[in-house]
């Protein structure tokens, strides 16, 4: 059974009429009555009755037509949804993001993408920018929002901001009541830092700018989960690295009254912020969010606070 013999006879069907129905079908009348014979073989069933001054749907014909409608109806809506698909305008895609880009990033992205493509769903997970790589690589998201230009071959990426690192301590720190130092000031100071495949990126500005100001961090404890650094560092005199938005942030967590984010100068440590995805997928929906990604630059961009250095 051919599709177009059931829209053949769906026309039969409405028109009631041979010549109408071949002219709203654009074909010769014989070669409607033709798909009309093949289709009624196949079901082994007439469905048409015809005569000179007559056409009529038979009792078979009047029960086949209603599920023929159905069928079409459905082989419309799937035409178009797979044009839909094609063209990337419904469907699902997987943003992974870190801190940062959450705050300053995908709010914007997201409400655009709400505004011009309301049929496509945006999966969301947010986590540093070493898991959030492997899982670009591995296929689980199809955008990644990360610290640091990647080098992987695999990798194609957008610059989106640049957000300056901060100094996070608690309160029985000395510099508890400071807003600002300068990173050699870290010397004589126990830190907290991450591993390094946690955010490559991030890991590799602090220590250049260590490098920088010629001293060497005493690297006191490893932690990977921010949260149980920020926690760590509310209870003992050490000193942390965060983001700036993740600093600021930390005064609204439940160690707000205990944490205090300190800007660093001399030099101010940066990173940049980057778009990634899988070279070479083109695939629509891709395309689409990086396009509104593109649409929707400038984005804020986070920054120390403006204080007088002389007075710190």
């Amino acid at each position: 059974m051919e599709f177009r013999h059931l829209q053949s006879f769906l026309a039969i069907a409405d028109e009631l009429h041979f010549g109408r129905a071949a002219a709203r079908l654009h074909l010769t009348q014989p070669s409607l009555s033709q798909q009309l014979q093949r289709l009624e073989r196949d079901l082994d069933v007439e469905l048409v009755a015809r005569t000179s001054h007559d056409v009529r749907l038979t009792p078979a014909g009047k029960a086949f037509e209603a599920q023929a409608r159905l069928i079409v109806s459905q082989m419309h809506k799937a035409t178009h949804t797979a044009r839909q698909v094609a063209a990337g305008h419904t469907g699902v895609v997987s943003i992974g993001y870190n801190f940062p880009a959450g705050q300053h990033v995908v709010p914007t992205v997201l409400a655009r993408m709400s505004d011009e493509y309301p049929k496509v769903s945006v999966m969301l997970s947010e986590r540093r920018s070493g898991p959030l790589l492997n899982a670009l690589a591995a296929g689980e998201i199809d955008v990644a929002m990360v610290f640091g230009r990647p080098t992987r071959p695999e990798f194609s990426h957008r610059r989106l901001l640049r957000v300056p690192l901060v100094a996070v301590v608690g309160p029985t720190h000395p510099w508890a009541s400071r807003t600002g130092i300068p990173f050699g000031g870290l010397a004589r100071q126990q830190c907290v830092l991450f591993a390094r495949e946690t955010s490559p990126a991030m890991y590799d500005a602090i220590l250049g700018a260590a490098e920088s100001s010629g001293i060497t961090l005493n690297v006191a404890h490893e932690v990977n989960d921010s949260s149980a650094g920020l926690i760590m560092l509310s209870v003992r005199p050490l000193v942390g690295f965060a983001s700036v938005t993740r600093g600021l942030q930390a005064r609204t967590t439940p160690t707000a009254t205990r944490l205090t984010a300190i800007d660093l100068y001399d030099p101010v440590p940066t990173i940049d912020l980057y778009a990634v995805w899988r070279a070479g997928d083109d695939a629509p929906l891709v395309r689409i969010v990086l396009d509104v990604i593109e649409a929707a630059h400038p984005f804020p961009v986070p920054a120390q606070r403006a204080t007088d250095r002389a007075g710190r």
